[in-house]
């Protein structure tokens, strides 16, 4: 067995008892990468120097007695769309792909001063444009339940680390469903917190509005410790919020007696795969077992919310990728006139899906269709908003399917971006609203392919849905599953 089997707070206690050393950590962390990244691809690149040189130090640390923080030891993957002082992020990107930058982003610094090590920067689409990490320039991500399957997107490397035991945790970004979808098509849990619960600052930006950084898992106790470090007000971040954090991993233990579950009808709709169907209603059924209460609820917009967020998105994607023209810290190709260099250096260093989406950012924004597209949308995100508010008169969470399938095959969406946006469906309307929402394990397909649960609550209250995910974990052992077992 592993040191890295055992969940973040085993891990921790462990290091700063004396009984594991950091320094095994990071080795077996490293020995993992070294076995299974050729065939997965899940690290763009790996920070096995800085790595020993932390383990080294906090080892150190607890030696001379002093308190080495909650993470102490605990090996993170950190997404590559998410800044690290002097060693390369690229988001997925050529344009970035020499890009090492000056700081750190504020999670970073958090997770350091937990005492947390990073070990090393997971795959991601290009700039997190995607729900498959197809998109990357550097290689497919691979599910590690069958390396034919995608791992999800765009979080697909932060993911696919957990579940294949390189890192216990790792840290994702949410979109528009980049942390919900690839933890449920990878078998793990993964939370998006609410939008402002977590410092933005030092993530390189998809869309400004959506964008929401959150940890991945293998449990939501585990999650719920890293939302202990990771959350609180950050000047840096001027969207960052000033709410109070509770003590998500204490308040794990609270019961869900009473809790009021909604039901959406348009949940489980046509689309819907009836393996991933029965697991979800089973699970419904086990936090009734708990004490839960079901009650049924409307959320008349959620039709809408794919067609509003592919208009949102790339409208803020133009806007934020503008940012890379050659000039300052990116890629830059040769020519005699400057509108030359710009062009060349973004056709030859973008992405076919970037270049898709900036273009359909920037068409939306042009003038005589902005009213009638980006407007439009924004107009209908209210709807969205309104709808959750109404739900959460009712109900304290609404749960059902995480993605209406389990991990499709790599390349089965690539002529087909409509496909592959859908995948989106259930995820993308709590970015829009802002609400959190967490997906874990609920059960698996015939063919062995994990099935994901999610679960989404009112603005910050992250408690509840780490609570309710939690139980039921106590309850169940689908988060405990191993691609190996």
């Amino acid at each position: 067995m592993s040191v890295l089997d055992n969940s973040i707070e085993q891990l921790a206690q462990q290091v700063s008892s004396g009984d594991v050393s950091a320094a095994q950590c990071v080795d077996a962390s490293i020995a993992q990468i070294r076995a299974q990244n050729d065939s997965l691809n899940v690290m763009i690149s790996d920070c096995e120097d800085a790595a020993r040189e932390r383990a080294a130090s906090i080892d150190a640390k607890i030696a001379a007695g002093e308190n080495a923080g909650p993470l102490a030891g605990v090996p993170i993957a950190i997404k590559d769309g998410i800044c690290t002082a002097g060693h390369v992020t690229t988001a997925g990107s050529k344009m970035l792909e020499n890009f090492a930058p000056p700081y750190d982003a504020t999670i970073v610094q958090r997770l350091n001063d937990a005492g947390a090590i990073c070990i090393g920067k997971a795959n991601l689409d290009e700039f997190a444009m995607g729900s498959s990490t197809e998109n990357s320039f550097f290689g497919v991500t691979k599910n590690p339940w069958s390396t034919e399957c995608v791992a999800g997107g765009s979080s697909g490397g932060s993911a696919a680390a957990v579940a294949s035991g390189i890192a216990p945790a790792s840290i994702g970004s949410d979109t528009g469903g980049s942390i919900r979808q690839p933890a449920s098509f990878c078998g793990i849990t993964g939370i998006k917190p609410t939008y402002g619960r977590v410092s933005r600052f030092g993530l390189i930006a998809f869309a400004s509005s959506l964008d929401q950084i959150g940890p991945m898992a293998r449990s939501a106790k585990d999650c719920a410790i890293l939302m202990n470090v990771l959350s609180g007000h950050d000047v840096k971040d001027s969207t960052s919020a000033r709410n109070d954090v509770p003590d998500f991993a204490a308040d794990c233990e609270q019961d869900i007696k009473r809790l009021r579950l909604g039901i959406c009808r348009q949940h489980f709709e046509e689309g819907l795969n009836e393996e991933v169907k029965a697991s979800v209603e089973e699970a419904i059924k086990a936090l009734e077992s708990l004490g839960a209460e079901t009650v049924e609820i409307d959320l008349p917009h959620t039709k809408h919310a794919v067609a509003t967020y592919y208009v949102v998105a790339p409208c803020e994607a133009s806007s934020n990728l503008s940012r890379f023209d050659g000039v300052r810290y990116t890629s830059r190709e040769p020519a005699e006139k400057l509108i030359d260099m710009y062009s060349q250096t973004r056709k030859v260093n973008f992405g076919e899906e970037v270049i898709r989406r900036i273009l359909l950012g920037t068409y939306s924004l042009s003038s005589g269709y902005d009213h009638e597209l980006y407007k439009k949308a924004s107009q209908v995100r209210r709807l969205i908003k309104n709808d959750y508010d109404a739900a959460f008169e009712k109900v304290d969470v609404i749960v059902g399917p995480t993605v209406p399938t389990t991990a499709f095959k790599i390349g089965q969406h690539a002529q087909d971006p409509l496909a592959m946006y859908l995948a989106d469906i259930y995820t993308a309307s709590a970015n829009l609203a802002g609400v959190p929402g967490i997906s874990l394990p609920c059960g698996f397909s015939s063919d062995g392919m994990p099935i994901g649960l999610q679960l989404q609550s009112n603005m910050f209250w992250e408690s509840t849905l780490l609570k309710a995910a939690h139980q039921y974990q106590t309850q169940t052992d689908w988060h405990s599953k191993r691609p190996q077992s």
